[in-house]
């Protein structure tokens, strides 16, 4: 087998994606291109036609084809097979066969053609193979991130550190009257020891303060490494040639940019010398015919004292849980002060809570079966149809004080057989089209909102559709156990404190 080219056209024989897998000029495949609707007879049912020099191996798709170019001593039934492979990858990148979907997905489309043939020469791959190969997803690639990331924290958590001690140093000059001592070499002509240590000081805990990152600016001097993922002036100068030839050029990433843009971030907390953090996590999973096979949460309180002044402080505890939640203390903190009175405070009085450091005083559990504590209820019931499977999924909000932020509800669909037909929905949906899933996506539930459903079509067996899995966030917790005020050991007066609650999934199943 000898393949020329792999082209996606239209009827009228315009090419809209084509590869060519030998030495051949754009004039010659699109002057095949052009005579191939011409040569069709539509008075009979072959896939194939052909001339003098070659072969034309297609398949229709809606209002484009799928086209092979061959050579005529090549194998038609091992064409056809490998036709029928590049007609299950289109759908696998493109969510219709349109031409404006083709055309922004062209470049995915070549490197998955590159796949399939080299040098003319049917490759021994699947689908499942050209969508490995095509991620090019590595293990030693994330390993490197996350070790430059744990070194980028400790170089910052360093930075912070140098700077507490530069600005206690300075204080401590000041306060006994002294100068400041100096920073570098050759002594302090041009400035003072104690207004350099001030500089630092300030531009390093300025740095700290959370603020949007300019773009970064653009070296005005030369360079000749190679940049990755670098615009070079060469592809700007090919995209204003393509422009003036009248091609239209569409950007990959308009979405994305669109999608991020319209994402709204929460202000960060501002946090007081004593600050809590309430998190909790969940773990779910559910049968699809109902039932609750196990359901276990984890919550802690974290606390975190950055003034010394307020190390010896005890907690209100205000729990109104009903569940029947398990609560343990921190080994060093009172339990008997705890039981008798909801207080958290250490068993020596005389003591203090450490100092810049997340300490965990107190954390809870919950597991059980029990239905009605399933926070969001989801419902999925595919059932077969002449085309395929018409499937039914519903939400339920079942506790009415939480508020559920960002839910994704992801559904897995059957490979190869392109994207679903959307009925009706309650809010919006993504199709990943490499992961084969179709996230339901939900911005806000709460009891303005407690359920929804969708609706969509698509070929496939009952049992393609699950697991489901289920993603939120939610400023406010499951169990309600919150901290209500913060005194001092010393007079019982009042401390000002700050607080943030999370309770996030780690694990939301239905199978």
């Amino acid at each position: 087998m000898v393949l020329l080219a792999a082209a996606v056209c239209t009827k009228a024989g315009k090419a809209i994606v084509s590869r060519q897998f030998v030495e051949m000029t754009r004039t010659r495949i699109e002057g095949l291109l052009a005579a191939f609707p011409k040569l069709m007879n539509t008075g009979k049912q072959h896939t194939f036609v052909e001339t003098e020099s070659v072969r034309y191996v297609y398949q229709p798709m809606e209002k484009l084809y799928m086209v092979l170019i061959t050579t005529k001593n090549s194998n038609i039934l091992e064409d056809l097979e490998t036709l029928r492979l590049f007609s299950r990858v289109i759908p696998e990148y493109c969510r219709a066969l349109e031409e404006n979907e083709i055309s922004e997905h062209c470049f995915d489309l070549i490197f998955a053609f590159d796949e399939i043939v080299a040098l003319g020469y049917r490759e021994n791959v699947n689908l499942a193979q050209i969508r490995t190969f095509t991620e090019m997803d590595s293990h030693e690639e994330k390993v490197f991130r996350a070790v430059r990331e744990t070194q980028e924290r400790e170089a910052k958590a360093e930075m912070r550190r140098k700077a507490k001690e530069l600005q206690q140093a300075r204080r401590d000059a000041e306060r006994q009257g002294k100068k400041a001592p100096g920073f570098g070499g050759f002594g302090s002509s041009a400035v003072s020891g104690g207004s350099t240590a001030a500089m630092i000081t300030e531009t390093i805990i300025e740095n700290e303060k959370p603020k949007v990152a300019p773009a970064p600016a653009r070296p005005s001097g030369p360079s000749k490494a190679l940049k990755l993922g670098a615009k070079g002036k060469e592809v700007d100068n090919f995209v204003d040639k393509l422009k003036s030839e009248g091609e239209t050029i569409m950007s990959s990433n308009m979405g994305r940019r669109t999608s991020e843009a319209t994402k709204v971030h929460a202000p960060p907390i501002n946090m007081e010398s004593v600050h809590m953090k309430i998190e909790e996590k969940i773990t779910l999973t559910c049968g699809r015919d109902g039932g609750l096979q196990n359901m276990e949460l984890h919550g802690m309180i974290m606390l975190r004292i950055s003034d010394d002044k307020f190390g010896r402080i005890r907690l209100h505890v205000e729990n109104e849980d009903k569940k029947g939640v398990q609560l343990q203390t921190h080994p060093n903190v009172d339990k008997k002060l705890f039981t008798a009175e909801s207080l958290i405070g250490l068993k020596n009085p005389e003591k203090s809570f450490p100092v810049n450091s997340d300490v965990g005083v107190l954390k809870w559990r919950l597991q059980t079966t029990e239905e009605s504590f399933i926070p969001l209820t989801i419902n999925c019931w595919p059932s077969e149809s002449g085309n395929g499977c018409d499937v039914n999924i519903e939400y339920e909000l079942q506790e009415d004080n939480l508020e559920l932020n960002d839910v994704v509800i992801a559904i897995p669909l059957p490979s190869g057989v392109g994207a679903p037909v959307i009925g009706e929905i309650d809010g919006e949906y993504r199709h990943d089209s490499r992961r084969n899933t179709l996230e339901w996506c939900l911005p806000v539930i709460d009891a303005k909102n407690k359920s929804g459903s969708l609706e969509f079509s698509i070929a496939g067996q009952p049992n393609d559709f699950f697991p489901v899995q289920v993603s939120f966030i939610s400023k406010k917790n499951y169990c309600n156990i919150q901290v209500t005020k913060v005194t001092q050991v010393d007079g019982n007066s009042p401390v000002r404190f700050s607080m943030e609650t999370t309770f996030l999934v780690d694990k939301y199943e239905i199978l």
